[in-house]
């Protein structure tokens, strides 16, 4: 790999260096010399910004003498290359503790022993120091047109890394935000476990450039954003303290190019989200749609693919949008959590609009269902994490998760479990993410949608909620947690802080409105029922 800068090393092979000799600071060849300054003054700290190579006769500055040293620390805090000595009319010899300063700290020292024309070394060295430079701004102008037409070919992404290994040759690998792998040479593969490891999930928040250390070799990470979204990171193999700014440049152009294929895959993906929202939403509505058009945007049905239809109420910014800033939003959380269902083995069809966010999440069905149910959990648990501002807070979410149906034709049915599970939640009369969790609920709910659910409490509650109502009671309250307790007339009166005399007067006349036998197992089943179903009355 050529270098980028021009370095102590690169000027002490010049001409005009032919008679000089370096008499400190050899472990400092490798400096970078930006440009040349000539320095005959003591109080020259604005004049340095570092980089520079020091040409000077010693007439301020005393290398003759320890008292030198004071000013060649300022030198060294300012960054400077190094320093070249002219001996005679000022300096006649360099003290030795200015050589032991220089070697220690690795400024190189240059002394020349005849008068030289500092005017020439200027001229010449700056001329190295352009011609290099434009040269390298040259050979980063072909690398960008290069990989510019590389991104334009198929399979683009592993073209680029070729290029920029040729041009580096430091093995690279680009990891996508859905899980795909790029890498180049091939025995750099090895390493990819170990960073999917290291990293995790905190890798779409590594900041810019950031080295990590991982089976003793450095990466440096250079995530790859679109809209301020991570789309994937690029790992260089090598300390970003060894990448210099020409291998800055080249990684530069090589990402801005990688970006420019996920950007034209974007905009595929979001001409068949478009397509696939459109469908969705006639599925939600029961509307009937083509079997070809079903399979442009749903996996293909088989007997051990199903899915669950995985519903997020969420809860809309409250301020103005301006133009077209819902539509980037609506992106932002269509990628978000389309990536986020990915990464779990899940196949995501999105819908999103203002308030919702619906998912049918496809999945080949494992032999415990328990399984699927974890991976859905954890999901909810991420998404409640997340704190992207007028994006998605996941605190303010509620989630409706379906039952397991094969059938797309089924979605309607499915959209509407996992709106009776929100409803469930935010009643708070059960506290679960999955429809068949909600036990009699599924009756009660299709009850109060045919508007019978009143006339059954009233068949079964009826007596009681009269006397509550007339006298201010509460015997309602009595008989539910009767209920609860298994008859236990003892834990009964302890959960309701009565005297068990105060709790047989109640029972009796309990007994006196729905009659003797409402202890009785079918009779008891219906009252129970009865009382989840007042529960859920009162909340509609």
């Amino acid at each position: 790999m050529e270098k980028w800068q021009v370095t102590v090393n690169d000027v002490l092979s010049r001409g005009l260096f032919r008679e000089c000799k370096l008499v400190a600071g050899h472990g400092g060849l490798n400096r970078e010399v930006k440009w040349t300054h000539i320095l005959e003054i003591s109080e020259f700290e604005s004049f340095i910004n570092g980089g520079e190579l020091i040409l000077t006769t010693g007439s301020s500055i005393h290398f003759d003498s320890p008292n030198g040293i004071i000013y060649l620390d300022k030198l060294r805090k300012k960054d400077i290359a190094g320093i070249c000595i002219e001996l005679g009319t000022h300096v006649k010899t360099i003290h030795p503790d200015i050589i032991q300063y220089g070697n220690a700290h690795h400024i190189p020292l240059i002394i020349f022993d005849t008068v030289v024309k500092f005017v020439d070394i200027t001229q010449d060295l700056h001329t190295l120091i352009i011609n290099h430079h434009h040269h390298r701004l040259n050979q980063i102008n072909i690398f960008s047109q290069e990989v510019n037409k590389l991104s334009l070919m198929p399979n683009g992404i592993l073209k680029i890394l070729k290029e920029l290994y040729s041009h580096l040759d430091i093995p690279v690998i680009f990891l996508t935000d859905d899980s795909k792998t790029y890498y180049y040479p091939p025995l750099v593969k090895d390493d990819i476990p170990s960073i999917k490891t290291s990293i995790g999930q905190n890798v779409t928040n590594t900041p810019l450039y950031e080295s990590n250390f991982l089976q003793e070799t450095d990466y440096t990470n250079f995530p790859i954003k679109i809209v301020g979204n991570n789309c994937g990171n690029l790992f260089v193999k090598r300390n970003k303290k060894d990448l210099d700014e020409f291998s800055h440049s080249l990684i530069d152009r090589a990402i801005l190019a990688i970006t420019q294929i996920m950007l034209r895959n974007r905009t595929i993906e979001e001409r068949k989200q478009n397509l696939e929202e459109e469908l969705i939403r006639k599925l939600l509505q029961g509307k009937d749609c083509a079997a070809d058009d079903i399979q442009k945007v749903l996996p293909a049905q088989a007997k051990n693919f199903n899915y669950r239809l995985f519903l997020i109420e969420t809860t809309s910014p409250d301020m103005e949008l301006k133009d077209g800033e819902w539509e980037e939003i609506k992106l932002q959380q269509s990628l978000m959590i389309r990536s986020l269902f990915k990464s779990y083995g899940f196949i995501p069809s999105l819908s999103v609009s203002k308030n919702e966010i619906t998912v049918i999440a496809s999945f080949f069905k494992q032999e415990e269902a328990k399984k699927d149910t974890e991976r859905f959990t954890r999901i909810i648990e991420e998404i409640g994490n997340i704190e992207e501002q007028k994006i998605l807070i996941g605190k303010n979410c509620r989630f409706g998760i379906s039952n397991i149906k094969n059938d797309y034709t089924e979605l309607n049915k499915s959209y509407k479990e996992a709106k009776d599970v929100i409803f469930i939640q935010s009643s708070n009369l059960l506290q679960t993410y999955f429809f068949e969790n909600i036990g009699v609920y599924r009756i009660l709910l299709n009850l109060l949608e045919n508007q019978k659910l009143e006339d059954y409490i009233h068949e079964y509650l009826g007596p009681i909620i009269r006397h509550d109502h007339e006298n201010k009671s509460n015997l309602l309250g009595t008989l539910s947690t009767y209920l609860n307790c298994l008859g236990s007339k003892k834990e009964t009166a302890e959960r309701l802080f009565i005297v068990r005399q105060t709790l047989y007067h109640r029972l009796e006349k309990i007994e006196e409105l729905l009659g003797k036998g409402y202890m009785e197992p079918i009779n008891r089943q219906a009252i129970e029922l009865a009382l989840a179903a007042h529960s859920l009355k009162k909340q509609t």
